[in-house]
């Protein structure tokens, strides 16, 4: 067998590899999940987490490397294995920002935050491929968490912070779409303001961008203004949110993604990112609406999780929403009234818990190492919200 042969095998064995070594915690399996944890269980998980991602930092203070790890990815442009890099470290501090301080964790902070506001944004890497856009989204929500952080009020990491999240913004302020919202891939005009954009990927940096502005940083009023439009314009009257903004909505009956089976996710991620913007017809009752769906239906989510192809799930649902889903799900039930919340986040820890490995790490798409660090990200993000 040639060398060329045997990289590719090991490419496409990899993520098997490292999937098999994991075995799910505890007695949790099929049919043996309790329907609600308490506040306990959730800070158990968390501190399993944060020991995966504290064991699996590089020395450079990332996750993962900027090459391609999975021949499931091997399409993509160069650039996007960076992206992804930078993205999974910004979801890391947002996550490290959030837990119970040690001094471990807080080296590992540091070492992560340092690593952001001193690497280069990534490139566009092709006609197509803009994944540099997650980048641009969520470091910009790393740097105004950390901006928030009295641990980070230093004159030289507030100088810092401030610096590099005034970058991201350009960098969203340049790839804004027409219409008003952010996507990850281009088309099917190409162009160099990117033309596609979909609803939860613009949902998730509205409230950032809000805050951004109070803070002071130079954000404009209008590219805030466009991407609730966009959001807007992507919820349909059956509760769900269009994947991205079409003329005339994508429903054409059975298993659409479009359908409020196909939205689960999004549905939490709209909804959160409306109320913060202070949309008035998403009220405490829409909320709940779509919380009681999520819970209601959720066993679609459960059925797409770790499925290695997007979106061949039923209605069209995809592994990686599992736990970006239920990060939005724990935000949208802190909008609520205070005396509903704790209800809700002991149903939704379960699923959080039942699907994260014994070594701390969680992942539902099964990719390169990204793929890990973003999940313990999202599920650490997830159960913390229901700690607070």
């Amino acid at each position: 067998m040639t060398r060329a042969a045997l990289l590719v095998l090991a490419l496409a064995l990899a993520p098997v590899a490292r999937a098999q070594d994991r075995e799910p915690v505890g007695p949790f399996r099929v049919g043996n999940v309790p329907k609600t944890m308490g506040p306990e269980e959730a800070s158990a998980s968390i501190d399993r987490s944060v020991a995966y991602l504290l064991s699996t930092q590089g020395k450079d203070g990332a996750w993962g490397t900027s090459t391609v790890e999975s021949l499931f990815e091997i399409q993509y442009s160069n650039a996007s294995f960076y992206a992804w890099k930078e993205a999974g470290a910004a979801l890391a501090v947002m996550a490290l920002l959030d837990v119970e301080e040690t001094p471990e964790r807080q080296a590992a902070l540091e070492k992560a935050l340092r690593h952001i506001v001193d690497s280069p944004p990534p490139r566009r890497g092709n006609d197509w491929d803009i994944d540099n856009n997650w980048t641009n989204l969520y470091a910009f929500q790393a740097m105004v968490a950390a901006a928030r952080d009295p641990r980070f009020a230093s004159a030289e990491w507030r100088s810092k912070i401030d610096e590099r999240g005034v970058d991201y913004y350009r960098l969203l302020e340049k790839h804004q779409d027409p219409f008003g919202g952010w996507g990850y891939y281009e088309g099917p005009v190409v162009s160099r303001r990117p033309t596609w954009s979909t609803s939860f990927s613009t949902a998730c940096v509205i409230p950032a961008l809000i805050e951004a502005r109070k803070r002071g940083w130079p954000v404009d009023r209008k590219v805030i203004d466009r991407a609730v439009a966009y959001v807007a314009r992507c919820r349909l009257p059956n509760g769900a949110y269009e994947y991205d903004l079409n003329p005339i909505p994508r429903i054409r009956g059975g298993e659409e993604i479009n359908s409020l089976k196909g939205s689960l996710g999004r549905t939490q991620i709209g909804n959160w990112a409306l109320r913060v913007a202070g949309r008035p017809e998403i009220t405490d009752d829409t909320i709940r609406f779509g919380l009681e769906a999520f819970f209601r239906m959720h066993h679609f989510l459960d059925a797409a999780r770790q499925k290695p192809i997007p979106h061949e799930s039923y209605y069209a649902n995809a592994g990686y929403f599992y736990f970006f889903g239920h990060y939005y799900a724990a935000k949208a039930i802190n909008l609520l009234p205070v005396d509903e919340r704790a209800p809700l986040h002991a149903k939704l820890r379960p699923h959080l818990v039942k699907a994260q490995w014994a070594d701390g790490s969680s992942v539902d798409f099964i990719g390169s190492t990204y793929c890990w660090t973003a999940s313990t990200a999202f599920s650490i993000l997830a159960l913390e919200a229901g700690l607070e």
